[in-house]
This record gives structure tokens, sequence and C-alpha cells, in this order.
């Protein structure tokens, strides 16, 4: 599935046209090409670190271990589980 591009209007000071021109000319792209670039490329690490989760060793552990161990509800969810039993009956 192809997109077709979208708009995206963008003010610069004049020291941060100069700045973005100059890095652009080092690339070898346009400043639309450079700017394009290197929002994505910011964009992509930051999603990335926020969508990741980071464990310490300790908490690993703990993580796993509750996960492998036996399922026990806690109160509410007990709780919740006798209304449904109650509310709901099977065919």
């Amino acid at each position: 599935m192809t997109t077709s591009p979208a708009r995206f209007d963008l003010k610069l000071d004049s020291d941060e046209k100069k700045i973005v021109a100059r890095a652009a000319a080092l690339m070898g792209t346009t400043m639309a090409g450079f700017v394009r670039a290197a929002a994505k490329e910011k964009a992509q690490a930051l999603l990335e670190r926020e969508t990741r989760v980071v464990l310490s060793e300790r908490d690993f552990a703990r993580f796993a271990a509750a996960v492998s161990g036996p399922f026990e509800p806690n109160p509410a969810l007990s709780q919740a589980l006798k209304e449904a039993r109650r509310k709901v009956r099977r065919a």
C-alpha cells in the first residue's frame, strides 16, 4: 500500500535555517530531505525508547516469578467473578 505525500510546513528563524542548510549540504541532500530524515530518525528513536519496558535483573526476576507462579485472584477480582457467575447463566 502506498500513501500519498502529506504536507507539513515548518517555520525557522534565519539562524536555524542556516544550520539546517549547511547540514543538508554536507549530507548532499535538500533541506526538506534533511529535515524529513532527521525528524524520522528522532521520532523512531523516541518511540523505541518509550515503548520498551526495561527492568533491572531484580525486577525481571520478580516479574518472571509472578508470571510463572500459580494464579491467585485478588479480593476485587474474586468479587467480580462471583457477581459475573450470579448474573450470567450458561446454556
